[in-house]
């Protein structure tokens, strides 16, 4: 019999606060916030990120696939610096990252970037980020009747015991160049879609997204000591180029709080810890 977990230890996130289950940012050497909830592997569901190409999966642990984004309300909105994920597209190993954790992988195409897309620019961006860098974005939306705002907490209300949580997902090249994707385009500005908090627009040219069962993800999170809770991921397969001055603006001001990039999660490999892709 498939097991599933059961909804209070969801419910009881909210107690714990989820801020920190997005990741470390770079940053977050100045922030204390409070440890993410955990559990033992062994009990866990399937974990992300995973390798989208590779299908198998041997989690014994199921739970229903959230509705779409479109039914559902956007909560947060975060990046990570290098991609969490690995697929074709980006599978340029970035290294072991700092304190041994997972540092991610890069856009393939980060080696053919023209020199005016690597230009410098004046000042600091986003705490450090820099034209060539790979981010993966996450945009979290929930079932639960709340508002966008800072951290995966947004994302819970005390009348909402075993909330849907779905997060669609892209990988960025960014370069400095006006002409590639605006983070603008893609941000929340305060207005509802169909009676639910959404996002201007989400990427709709970069493939067909992979769809599985996961976890929240972040370099708090290893293979012994994994994430609790269940999130529906939806990630596009491919890169794309976007323009570091719209993120560099989204930075200094922005609902959710997010002024630099979290850290990732070293890949996911074991079968056991993760669902199979249909």
């Amino acid at each position: 019999m498939k097991r599933i977990i059961p909804s209070y230890i969801v419910a009881a996130l909210a107690v714990v606060g989820l801020s920190s289950c997005v990741g470390i940012n770079k940053g977050d050497s100045k922030e204390k916030s409070p440890a993410p909830p955990t559990v033992d592997c062994k009990s866990a569901g399937p974990q992300t990120p995973r390798d989208i190409d590779s299908k198998e999966g041997k989690s014994k642990v199921f739970f229903p696939v959230a509705p779409s984004y479109r039914e559902l309300n956007l909560c947060n909105v975060h990046f990570h610096v290098n991609a969490e994920h690995k697929a074709k597209d980006f599978s340029l190993y970035a290294g072991e990252g700092e304190d041994g954790h997972g540092g991610g992988y890069k856009c393939n195409d980060t080696a053919s970037l023209r020199p005016e897309e690597l230009k410098p620019l004046k000042g600091e961006v986003c705490n450090g980020l820099k034209p060539g860098d790979t981010i993966e974005v996450h945009w979290v939306h929930s079932s639960c009747d709340v508002k966008p705002g800072k951290g995966l907490g947004s994302c819970l209300a005390e009348s909402c015991k075993d909330p849907k949580l779905r997060v669609e997902t892209q990988v960025f090249l960014v370069v400095n160049d006006p002409t590639a994707v605006n983070f603008n385009d893609l941000n929340y500005s305060g207005g509802l879609i169909g009676g639910k908090h959404q996002a201007k627009s989400l990427p709709d040219n970069t493939g067909i997204p992979v769809e599985f069962l996961g976890s929240t993800t972040g370099p708090s999170y290893h293979d012994q000591v994994c994430s609790p809770l269940q999130v529906t991921w939806s990630v596009r397969p491919q890169c794309a180029k976007l323009d570091i001055n719209s993120l560099g603006e989204w930075c200094k001001n922005n609902v959710f709080q997010e002024e630099h990039g979290h850290g990732v999660r070293k890949l996911v490999t074991d079968p056991n810890l993760l669902s199979e892709i249909k």
